[in-house]
């Protein structure tokens, strides 16, 4: 009859067997360590290098621990990031802007670099959040696999939903590798996204003052 092991135990059985953890997928499928760094090695001969030259031998694990780095949003959950907010504003509310952002992320087409910044702007109702939670909210979904046009709307929306303020708004500006240092080529360009929601949509003049500050 076959005995059902706990989780530690089959751990442990792994581990006197010579499996590490890094060998072991997770409960999502998701590949292990040693599979990614495989991965980067039949890229590298791919196209036409040597994984195994001194330059080259520790590449994949680097790769791999830059993609951690690189895609950390992943594990970050925006929501929470909000969840801590204050009510002892004095009255306080006149629009809350932060500008100036910068973000680093990836365009989902090609895995090439977006750098760029936000301005991130809301209109409190009774509650407003540290202003450095905005500015993780970007990064979480920033260290994603994106377009500038998904991301801008992730944002503002979270925002909007979390804090419920009379309106958000968010003005994303990107350079995209993918057509500067690829494809068309075309350095120099930026891409310029936003996203206005409640008051920053319906009042024309609260819009203008936003964008207005963050020229």
């Amino acid at each position: 009859m076959e005995v059902a092991m706990s989780g530690s135990e089959r751990d442990d059985k792994k581990s006197r067997l010579g499996v590490s953890r890094n060998s072991m997928s997770d409960e999502t499928g998701r590949p292990t360590r040693e599979e990614a760094e495989r991965a980067v090695r039949t890229l590298l001969r791919w196209t036409g290098e040597d994984p195994k030259r001194d330059g080259l031998l520790d590449t994949p694990s680097r790769v791999v621990r830059a993609y951690e780095e690189f895609f950390r949003g992943y594990a970050q959950d925006p929501v929470e990031i909000l969840s801590r907010t204050f009510e002892e504003t004095e009255g306080y509310d006149e629009m809350v802007v932060l500008r100036g952002i910068r973000f680093e992320s990836f365009c989902e087409h090609h895995m090439a670099p977006i750098i760029g910044q936000a301005w991130v702007g809301y209109m409190p109702s009774g509650r407003v959040v540290g202003i450095s939670k905005l500015a993780r909210v970007v990064d979480a979904y920033a260290k994603r696999l994106q377009i500038q046009e998904k991301m801008t709307a992730q944002i503002a929306n979270t925002i909007n939903d979390v804090l419920q303020p009379h309106g958000v708004a968010v003005v994303l500006k990107g350079i995209h590798h993918c057509m500067t240092t690829r494809g068309v080529h075309k350095p120099g360009t930026d891409m310029v996204t936003s996203r206005m929601l409640g008051c920053f949509r319906d009042n024309a003049m609260t819009r203008q003052e936003f964008l207005t500050m963050i020229e």
